[in-house]
């Protein structure tokens, strides 16, 4: 059971077919985002070529004059992350069809943010990690070896590098989760 954006999402554990599932998955996405209108060549989903990897799903799509995306990597392989992607938008996509959140409240819900990935990628370098790094341990790992170096309590602390470390580490796990 993962939490996510307020839902609780029950995780089905795959244990074979995880490449046609994962297409199966794909054109569930597909089919919530043709409920409002986006076709195909309004929306970027990359598929991994093996589904059982740890990898974060992400999918963006173009809608309203808006460029509009969720990604999700926090689940051990890429399947279910991308269960977790087809969930949460058939969530979302209902709710505004219901009409219990307005147009702008889905589109804040989703919003892309580039400056917001230059800031991510800024956080990973903060913390030495790689820039496309998703392996929430090993950053927390790197993250506590630096908050060690740089607490203001030891000596050759530095409160001012101590904050922009927490900081970074915040950011990613935000993203992360």
């Amino acid at each position: 059971m993962v939490k996510v954006k307020g839902n609780e999402i029950e995780v089905p554990v795959f244990r074979d077919s995880f490449d046609r599932r994962a297409v199966q998955i794909e054109n569930r996405i597909m089919a919530t985002l043709k409920m409002l209108n986006i076709d195909r060549d309004n929306v970027h989903l990359k598929m991994e070529r093996n589904a059982r990897l740890k990898v974060k799903a992400k999918v963006s799509w173009y809608f309203e004059g808006r460029n509009l995306s969720y990604s999700y990597g926090l689940c051990s392989k890429f399947i279910e992350n991308l269960y977790v992607v087809d969930k949460v938008l058939e969530t979302e996509v209902d709710r505004l069809l219901d009409e219990e959140i307005t147009l702008d409240e889905f589109h804040r819900e989703f919003v892309s943010d580039d400056k917001g990935d230059e800031k991510l990628i800024e956080a990973r370098r903060t913390l030495g990690v790689a820039e496309d790094c998703e392996d929430f341990e090993e950053i927390s790992r790197h993250y506590k070896v630096l908050a060690k170096k740089f607490h203001p309590d030891m000596e050759g602390g530095d409160h001012e590098m101590f904050q922009k470390i927490n900081a970074a580490h915040k950011l990613i796990r935000k993203e992360l989760e």
